[in-house]
């Protein structure tokens, strides 16, 4: 690399030609790379869900879901299915291996599924294969001032959508909450068995109404004409009058009102509203759609009267705010490496030549993420902001190490290039190991490629990019601006020297006391609970009330509202959403859940404590009868995290599957921290079955009649200002009792005959939902954990499963929030040893040996003592983005022994290995110190600021960091030495004797 110095001192004109030129192209990268949430990534999963109103689980197990996975059984790539089944609904989850084209395999999944022959009254299934694009960038909600009426509620959102549909780089639309206008036929079945008609009559009222005929072309008064037949119904009154018999109206025998159906409920601070999650088209910029959406949010609150209408939540803005926190934490960075440096070398000079580094790295990095075809997005900002710390490190060596020598010796161009060439060696290897960190996330697959390589590609861009900058821009501008500085000589502590030279003679000493932290830190890690950070700085919160399945409509939506005024009076909360029901156009994204369940979405104001504030709402719990009140911080785009563990029991025979439940059930309910353990076997609501007499009726009749008679029907539709109106005739009998179901009347060949007369009633409870793991029936036994006690709960959980003696034929496997830690802890554990052994090899392939790599190594378990101290001081629990900052510490913490241990090699061409080692300690500590405190104090802002939801980069991922570089940095001037010498250690005691007798000689010779 020292030959790249050579050459930009030859061209000095081109380099100051590409550093404009950088500088140029990072501006211009910036504001053309398009500004994305995420990464592009598939999911590589497929849901199919399906809604069928008013069917139980059991008849959406039997006759929607069983269909569905007897025909997706077979598609290729799949790894596992699994599927739920409950009231109204089904939803089968198919997930692929990283292999699997997902838009080929969603596509083979919608051709199976249309093929599918599915019940009368269940929506044809939908088909999502979810990717981040699909991620909405702006949830708009609307509201209407009292006193509009239907139809102008409905003219006025129809003209909200078409203004949102228009805007520049709107994709899909999802609508909730919107009611339909409708016009509701209710039997009255007095007057109708007075007049001695038939309820089912009154199914036929519109049939071969709302008829537009062409009737041919004649001649009428001497003109061609074309003659036309309409019968439309244009109003309520004229379907109130349609006769039923003669002498007998609609009118006479039903009441016909207008109303508004709702699939689903939503609304906003109390109000009723209609909520918009709106995605971006696939090609579209985040950022520029979003401000787009904003813009036509506040012309259509200008332009229309009777709405208010806002963006309560944009995605552009966590991408601005992200670019912001970025630019924040770089100046932050560049400010305090700019501090460090300045007092370290007290030169302004030498302190500009080095953080220009930071502007030319940022530049080119810039730039190659445009032509990798990279977006700005967290993954990326973060990657950014990791690697301000490490910018100027590289810079700091060179300048440092000419600085030092113009202290001893005269200006002069070989001076210059002779020092960066001293250095050269090792910042090329220090770098090249950092960057080798990283490689392995270009090894991975599929989503997780689609997510870690980003973050890759950015830092090993930017470290490199520093490198190049400290080769050439560094020591041009060095000799540029440094040119006839003569500064006082600086040494080397000998206090320091005499400490290194006492530790190496009792090299033991230290090397125990290091074995010695190491295990001590490796047993507070193994004690330390693993889970989720404090969430105290949470900015939204999810609150869920789930009333057991038997609940009625009424009940569920009267608690729902409820608890709404309880949150939307508390002064904590900004805005408060509420959610009941489903929608077929939630389901269309796999939104399905059940029909009890009422969900909020709490976004609280600036500076609002969110623990207290969950704990406030889980106190309200005992006013809610046996509703069940779940509060947890969530991120309304990247999910909120789980603390849930479940134990799937699979197994052939139902009965032995049930009974391995119970006795799971029971085993865990004792764990401590485990705040409640259920199954689904547990919520069972009563199903009422009727078993015909096949001699006294035949069942499909029998069933058409009874779901015309117990459901709303629609039985046509109306023309009223130029819209459809559906009609809908509501259920003839509402049945209160067993006695009513009993006594319902239907037509049989032998004439009316009540029910009880050609049927059994039989009466059963069966659980609310099902679940089918590839096919077949399985029991979820669920834990809900504390979840800063993750880890340990779910080892617990893990033991009492294992301790457990099932029935021949039953399995257990534990999931959730446990199981998937352990797995991207494992999984990184992984990626952490291949990035070990790259580190390794590039060392060896720098120093030429085996052993000098092998000390440098020996840094690594030191690091690991700061990070857990520093984890254990802070008071915060690891978690992923922690595990992945110990995997950062790897390419960082070596590049203090490559620095000291390059020195050494160099000193060993004319000094013995103890004073090459005292000498490189000594002379090496100042650029060690300093860029260890740069690369920390850039981190700062990590742990004090705020970080974007859903970003590697976080708090403590900069704890680790700092803990790990800040203890690496001291002990490595001390145990890397010791080892050194160890595994050098015939050489050196050879070397030292030869110098006692050559001391000796020398003595005797004075002496005479």
């Amino acid at each position: 690399m020292s030959r790249l110095t050579e050459w930009s001192f030859r061209n000095k004109a081109a380099i100051i030609l590409i550093v404009i030129m950088a500088l140029a192209m990072g501006v211009m990268s910036y504001l053309r790379l398009p500004m994305e949430f995420l990464p592009a990534a598939d999911n590589p999963q497929v849901m199919i869900t399906a809604i069928g109103p008013g069917n139980d689980a059991k008849s959406m197990e039997q006759q929607v879901t069983g269909p569905i996975e007897e025909a997706v059984a077979f598609v290729k790539g799949k790894t596992d299915m699994f599927s739920t089944s409950g009231d109204g609904y089904a939803q089968v989850n198919l997930n692929f291996d990283s292999k699997t084209n997902m838009k080929e395999a969603k596509a083979e999944i919608e051709r199976i599924v249309d093929q599918v022959q599915l019940p009368a009254g269940v929506m044809k299934p939908f088909v999502v294969q979810f990717n981040t694009s699909m991620i909405p960038i702006s949830w708009v909600v609307l509201t209407f001032e009292e006193g509009l009426t239907d139809q102008q509620k409905d003219d006025k959102f129809k003209e909200v959508k078409a203004v949102l549909q228009r805007s520049e780089g709107a994709g899909q639309i999802s609508i909730g909450g919107k009611s339909t206008p409708t016009i509701q036929v209710t039997p009255l079945t007095d007057k109708l068995a007075s007049a001695g008609i038939p309820a089912q009559t009154l199914i036929g009222v519109l049939q071969g109404r709302g008829v537009t005929a062409s009737l041919g072309e004649k001649n009428v008064d001497g003109s061609a004409a074309n003659i036309v037949l309409n019968d439309q119904i244009t109003d309520i009154e004229t379907l109130r009058k349609l006769p039923i018999i003669p002498g007998v109206t609609l009118a006479d025998v039903a009441k016909v009102d207008y109303a508004n159906d709702k699939e689903s409920i939503n609304r906003l601070n109390g109000k009723d509203a209609i909520m918009f999650t709106i995605s971006k088209s696939a090609d579209a910029n985040a950022v520029k759609a979003g401000n787009a959406i904003e813009e036509a949010v506040n012309r259509l609150n200008e332009d229309v009267e009777g709405i208010e209408i806002s963006v309560v939540l944009s995605t552009a803005e966590s991408v601005v705010s992200s670019v912001n926190s970025m630019l924040r934490e770089v100046l932050l960075g560049a400010l305090f490496a700019t501090i460090v440096i300045l007092l370290f070398m007290r030169n302004l000079k030498a302190t500009i030549v080095t953080v220009v580094s930071i502007p030319l790295s940022l530049g080119i990095t810039l730039y190659l993420l445009q032509l990798s075809g990279v977006s700005l997005n967290i993954i990326t900002l973060g990657g950014v902001a990791v690697a301000v710390g490490r910018l100027v490190d590289d810079s700091i060596v060179v300048i440092e190490n000419i600085y030092r020598r113009l202290q001893k010796e005269p200006f002069s161009m070989k001076l210059i290039t002779d020092a960066t060439k001293e250095v050269a060696s090792a910042i090329t290897s220090s770098t090249l190991v950092t960057v080798a960190v990283f490689l392995p996330m270009g090894l991975l697959r599929g989503s997780l490629q689609a997510f870690l390589l980003p973050f890759a590609l950015t830092v090993a861009y930017s470290l490199l990019a520093s490198l190049i900058v400290a080769l050439t821009v560094v020591p041009l501008l060095s000799a540029w601006l440094l040119r006839g500085t003569k500064e006082k000589e600086h040494t080397g502590s000998p206090k320091f020297a005499a400490f290194i030279r006492w530790n190496l003679q009792r090299k033991w000493v230290p090397i125990v006391i290091a074995i010695v932290l190491f295990v001590g830190s490796i047993g507070a890690y193994v004690a330390m609970p693993k889970g989720a950070l404090d969430s105290s700085s949470a900015g939204t919160v999810n609150v869920s009330l789930q009333y057991p399945s038997d609940t009625p409509a009424e009940t569920v939506e009267e608690g729902g509202k409820k608890l709404e005024s309880y949150l939307t009076a508390n002064k904590s909360a900004e805005w408060v959403m509420m959610t009941l029901g489903n929608s077929s156009d939630a389901a269309q994204y796999g939104g399905v859940n059940s029909p009890t369940l009422v969900s909020y979405i709490v976004d609280l104001n600036d500076g609002v404590d969110a623990e207290q504030f969950m704990d406030d709402v889980k106190k309200q719990k005992d006013g809610y009868g046996e509703a069940e009140l779940l509060v947890n911080a969530t991120d309304l785009m990247m999910g909120g995290g789980s603390s849930q563990i479940f134990v799937d029991v699979t197994g052939e025979d139902p009965a032995k599957v049930e009974q391995a439940a119970q006795e799971l059930l029971a085993a865990l309910k004792p764990v401590d921290g485990v705040l409640k353990v259920e199954s689904n076997l547990e919520e069972k609501k009563p199903v009422y079955s009727f078993h015909i007499d096949p001699a006294a009726a035949k069942g499909e009749e029998l069933a058409m009649q009874l779901q015309s008679m117990l459901n709303p029907l629609p039985i046509g539709s109306i023309r009223i200002e130029d819209h459809d109106t559906p009609v809908i005739l509501q259920p003839i009998v509402n049945p209160t009792s067993e006695t009513d179901l009993k006594s319902l009347t239907v037509m049989t060949e032998a004439g009316p005959k009540a029910m009880s007369d050609v049927a059994e009633l039989v009466r059963k409870e069966e659980p609310s939902s099902f679940y089918h793991k590839d096919g077949k029936m399985y029991v979820r036994v669920t834990a809900t954990v504390e979840p800063k006690e993750l880890s340990v709960v779910g080892s617990a959980i893990t033991d009492k499963t294992n301790e457990l003696k099932m029935p021949e034929g039953v399995a257990l496997s534990v999931g959730g929030a446990s199981a998937e830690q352990a797995s991207d802890f494992a999984d990184l554990g992984l990626t952490a040893l291949i990035s070990i052994g790259l580190v390794y090899l590039i060392m060896v392939l720098s120093f030429k040996t085996l052993r000098t790599p092998l000390a440098i190594m020996f840094s690594l378990p030191l690091a690991a003592i700061g990070a857990v101290t520093g984890l254990l001081i802070s008071g915060v629990t690891p978690d992923f983005t922690a595990m992945f900052g110990a995997l950062m510490l790897i390419g960082i913490v070596v590049t203090n022994a490559i620095v000291l241990l390059d020195r050494v090699r160099q000193n060993e061409e004319h000094m013995s290995i103890r004073e090459a080692l005292i000498e490189a300690a000594t002379t090496r500590m100042r650029p060690i110190v300093m860029t260890a405190v740069a690369t920390v104090s850039a981190m700062l802002p990590l742990i004090f600021g705020s970080h974007e939801s859903g970003s590697i980069v976080s708090q403590s991922l900069a704890i680790v960091v700092i803990g790990g570089l800040t203890a690496a940095t001291l002990l490595t001037l001390i145990i890397v030495p010791c080892i050194y010498e160890l595994l050098y250690f015939r050489k050196s005691r050879k070397q030292r004797i030869a110098n006692t007798n050559g001391a000796a000689k020398e003595a005797a010779v004075s002496a005479q």
